[in-house]
C-alpha cells in the first residue's frame, strides 16, 4: 500500500529547504529527499566576496544594478543583470577546466576535425565549453579593451551556451555600456561574486536566479509569478507526483521523462530531478521544456547545460500555438501556468486545432472562455500522457476557476466531464493563500493518472491542506505563508494514505456530475390557478399542490428514507442551498399566494423553523412553499447530484435519482423538455468541507446586550462618582 511505502521512506525525508528570508546559512542532509547539499564550504579564493547564502549573493547583485541609475530605466536593469549573472555563473562552473581545454585545443585545431564541440565538451566535463583564452579574472585586467574581449569571451562558447546569451541580446546591451562608462564597473563587480558549484548548488542558483527575476519583474510592473513557482509548493507536488511509483524509487539504472509546458526558469524540474536523485542515484531524470518569455527561456536553458541535461529538450515559444516536442510523450508532467491569462491572441490557432482535428488533436474536449487558459494547458498536457503501462501522472497548480466556472454544456464543464468520465483525476489539494509571489487568491494542486492504481479507481480524493502554513517573517511580494517542510510531509501522508478524515474526503466520480434541465410549466393566474396546460388547453383541477419543507441540516438520507419515500411525488421540485438564489410560493393564511425571490431562503427558513423569526407576507404567516417558478416558460438547474455524497445511500443511487426527475410530469403539469437536458460537471471544493455553526439563539443575544447594557450603566456611575 502506498502509506506502507511512506513509512517506509519516512526516515529518509527530511524535508529541509535553505533559509529564504534569513542571511544565515543553513545546512541540509544528503539523504533529504527535496534535493541538493546546501552545506556551504569556504570560499577558495580571498578576493571574492564572502557569501553565507544565496540570498546575500541576490543582495549584492541587486546592489549592483545601483551602477546603472541614470544611464538605464529601472525597468531595463534586468537587461544587463540577469545575462551577466548567468555568464558569471557559467565562468565559474568551467573555472577548474579552463586551462586543460585550452591546451588540448591546438590538437584539434591541427587535426582539422569539423565538429570540435563535442570534444571539447568531453575535456571540459560538460555539455559546453568556451574555448576563448579568457575568463571574468582576464577580462577586468585589460579594461581598455573590454568591450571587445568580452565579445570574443562570448564568441567562445560551444554552440549550446552562446545560444543562450543570444537570447538575452546582450550584444547591444554591451555597446550601451561602454558609452556610459559602465562596463568595467559592472563586469569588475561580478567578478568579484563566486558562484563556483561548490560554493552554489544548482538548487541555489536556481532561487538566486528566480530571487532576480522577482525583483526585476516588480521594477517593471511585470508578473513575477509567471516565472517561477514557490519551492516548497514545487516540493509538494513532486512528492505527490511519485509517491505511487516504486520504479522510480526502488530500481537501479531506470530512466523517466518529465515534462514542463510552462517551464519559467525550470525551477519545478530541477527540484523534481533532485528529488529522484536523492532518493535513488542510479535513476535518470530526462527534462524536458518549453517557455515562452525569452530571458526566462536563457536561463531555463542554461540550467538545463550545466546540469548535463540535453537542452534540445528545452524549446522557445507558445506551447499552444508552436508546441516544440509535438510528438513527444511523457512519464511525468509539473507546470504551473499563469492565472486567468487570456488566449485571445492565438484564439484563431486553437479554435481551428479544436473544430478541424477534434480529439486527434489536442483540444477536443472543448474550449473555456478566452479569458483564462488554465484548462488549455491541461488538456495540452493530457495529449503528452502515455497510453500504454504504466502510463502517465501529471500534477499542475491552478486557482479555484478551473474548478466550477461554467454551467452545464459549457466549454470548461466539457473538459472536466471529459476528464472525470475518462477517470484520470486522482486528486485535488487546496493550498494556504498568501502562498504565490503575485498573488493572494486561492491555489489547487490538481493531480491526474490515466492509469490509476485499483483503490483509486472511479474516485477522487479531496483533501483540505488550506490550515498548512506558517506566516513568513517577511513577506515576498503577495506572499506572506510557507509551507514548511513537516506540513509537505503531513500533506503527503493524507495522500498516501486515501482515508476519509478531517482534511481528506472521498468521493465517486460521478458526484460531481449534474443535470441541467428545462422544465416547461403551465400559465397561472395570480390567483394560482392553471390557466394552461401543456397543450395549451384550460384544465379543470386548478389547485396547487402544498409541499412540505424538507429540512435544512437533517441527515438526507434518513429524512428522505423516513418521510419522501412514502410520497415521493410530493416532493419539492429543487431544493436550494445556502447562497443559491430560490424563486419560491407562498401560500398565506387567506388562501393568497405570495411570489419571491431571495438569496438567504435557507437561512429564513432555517430560522423560522426554529421559532427564531415569523416569517410573513402581507402580515400573514405563511402556510405553504412550493419551490418553482410560476412562469409561461422556465429554466431550472436541477443541483441534485446523480449519487449522494457518502456511504450507505443505496436507496438515493436507485431510488431517488430515477424517481426525481419523473416528479415534475406529476405536479401542476409541469413537464421535463429531455432534448435540452445537458450533464455537467463542477467541484465545489468548498462545499464538502463546509462545517455549519448554528445560530445564536434570540436568548443569547438578549442576554449579551443586557449584560453590556449592565457594564456600561456601571462605567457611567464610576464616571459620576469621580
Amino acid at each position: 500500500m502506498v502509506s506502507q511505502l511512506i513509512l517506509q521512506m519516512k526516515n529518509e525525508f527530511c524535508g529541509q529547504k535553505p533559509d529564504i528570508t534569513d542571511d544565515n546559512s543553513t545546512k541540509q542532509d544528503k539523504s533529504c529527499i527535496f534535493g541538493g547539499n546546501f552545506d556551504m564550504k569556504p570560499l577558495k579564493s580571498e578576493n571574492k566576496m564572502q557569501m553565507t547564502n544565496f540570498r546575500q549573493t541576490a543582495n549584492f547583485i541587486w546592489e549592483i544594478a545601483d551602477l546603472l541609475r541614470g544611464d538605464y530605466k529601472q525597468s531595463d536593469y534586468g537587461k544587463v543583470i540577469l545575462p551577466l549573472t548567468v555568464l558569471r555563473r557559467l565562468d565559474c562552473v568551467l573555472e577548474s577546466t579552463k586551462e586543460d581545454v585550452l591546451s588540448y585545443l591546438p590538437r584539434l585545431e591541427a587535426s582539422k576535425i569539423q565538429n570540435i564541440d563535442p570534444v571539447l565538451n568531453k575535456v571540459a566535463g560538460h555539455n559546453f565549453h568556451n574555448r576563448s583564452r579568457y575568463t571574468f579574472d582576464s577580462l577586468i585586467a585589460d579594461p581598455d579593451h573590454l568591450a571587445a574581449n568580452m565579445r570574443n569571451y562570448i564568441n567562445g562558447f560551444s554552440e549550446s551556451a552562446r545560444e543562450i546569451i543570444e537570447y538575452f541580446d546582450f550584444d547591444t546591451q554591451i555597446d550601451r555600456l561602454e558609452k556610459a562608462n559602465l562596463l568595467f564597473l559592472v563586469v569588475k563587480k561580478f567578478q568579484e561574486v563566486d558562484m563556483h558549484p561548490d560554493q552554489m548548488s544548482n538548487v541555489e542558483a536556481g532561487y538566486l536566479f528566480e530571487e532576480l527575476i522577482r525583483k526585476f519583474s516588480e521594477l517593471s510592473n511585470e508578473t513575477a509569478g509567471e516565472h517561477f513557482t514557490p519551492r516548497e509548493v514545487i516540493r509538494l507536488m513532486v512528492n505527490l507526483l511519485f509517491i505511487t511509483d516504486r520504479e522510480v524509487l526502488t530500481r537501479p539504472g531506470i530512466v523517466k521523462t518529465l515534462y514542463d509546458p510552462a517551464g519559467g526558469t525550470g525551477g519545478m524540474l530541477t527540484v523534481a530531478e533532485e528529488y529522484v536523485r536523492e532518493l535513488n542515484p542510479a535513476a535518470r531524470m530526462e527534462l524536458f521544456g518549453q517557455e515562452i518569455n525569452p530571458e526566462s527561456y536563457a536561463i531555463f536553458k542554461a540550467d538545463m547545460l550545466i546540469k548535463g541535461q540535453n537542452t534540445g529538450n528545452v524549446k522557445f515559444g507558445n506551447s499552444f500555438t508552436e508546441d516544440g516536442l509535438p510528438d513527444h510523450t511523457f512519464d511525468y508532467m509539473l507546470s504551473n501556468p499563469p492565472f486567468g491569462v487570456s488566449w485571445r491572441k492565438v484564439q484563431k490557432k486553437i479554435k481551428d486545432e479544436h473544430d478541424d482535428m477534434g480529439f486527434s488533436g489536442r483540444f477536443g474536449a472543448g474550449l473555456p472562455r478566452v479569458s483564462d487558459g488554465s484548462l488549455l494547458f491541461l488538456q495540452h498536457m493530457i495529449s503528452k500522457m502515455k497510453t500504454e503501462d504504466p502510463g502517465s501522472r501529471l500534477a499542475i497548480v491552478f486557482n479555484g476557476s478551473p474548478l466550477f466556472t461554467g454551467g452545464a454544456g459549457s466549454g470548461e464543464s466539457e473538459i472536466r466531464r471529459w476528464i472525470i468520465e475518462n477517470d484520470w483525476l486522482e486528486a485535488i489539494i487546496a493550498l494556504p493563500d498568501q502562498l504565490f509571489y503575485n498573488t493572494g487568491i486561492a491555489t489547487y494542486v490538481w493531480v491526474l493518472d490515466n492509469r490509476k492504481v485499483a483503490e483509486r479507481k472511479g474516485k477522487i480524493q479531496l483533501i483540505n491542506a488550506v490550515d498548512f502554513y506558517e506566516k513568513m517573517s517577511k513577506s515576498l511580494g503577495n506572499k506572506r505563508n510557507e509551507i514548511t517542510a513537516d506540513q509537505i510531509r503531513e500533506i503527503t501522508q493524507i495522500y498516501g494514505d486515501f482515508e476519509e478524515g478531517k482534511y481528506c474526503k472521498i468521493f465517486d466520480n460521478e458526484d460531481f456530475g449534474y443535470q441541467r434541465i428545462v422544465v416547461e410549466q403551465p400559465q397561472v393566474d395570480e390567483d394560482g390557478e392553471i390557466v394552461t396546460t401543456r397543450q395549451g388547453e384550460p384544465r379543470a383541477d386548478t389547485s396547487l399542490r402544498d409541499y412540505e419543507n424538507v429540512p435544512l441540516k437533517e441527515d438526507v438520507e434518513e429524512y428522505f428514507r423516513r418521510e419522501v419515500e412514502p410520497h415521493l411525488e410530493d416532493l419539492p421540485a429543487q431544493k436550494p442551498t445556502s447562497g443559491e438564489y430560490c424563486t419560491y410560493v407562498l401560500k398565506c393564511a387567506d388562501g393568497s399566494f405570495y411570489k419571491g425571490q431571495t438569496k438567504d431562503f435557507p437561512k429564513r427558513m432555517e430560522q423560522h423553523q426554529k421559532g427564531e423569526v415569523k416569517w410573513t407576507s402581507n402580515n400573514l404567516p405563511f402556510e405553504v412553499i412550493h419551490w418553482e417558478v410560476f412562469d409561461t416558460r422556465i429554466e431550472a438547474v436541477e443541483r441534485e447530484k446523480y449519487l449522494k455524497s457518502g456511504r450507505g445511500r443505496e436507496w438515493l443511487k436507485k431510488q431517488y435519482r430515477e424517481e426525481k426527475l419523473k416528479v415534475f410530469d406529476r405536479q401542476a403539469g409541469a413537464w421535463i423538455d429531455h432534448s435540452k437536458t445537458r450533464v455537467g460537471y463542477e467541484i465545489n471544493f468548498t462545499r464538502y468541507f463546509y462545517e455549519y455553526t448554528p445560530l445564536r439563539s434570540t436568548a443569547e443575544i438578549r442576554e449579551d446586550i443586557r449584560r453590556l447594557q449592565d457594564e456600561m450603566a456601571g462605567l457611567t456611575l464610576k464616571a459620576i462618582d469621580l
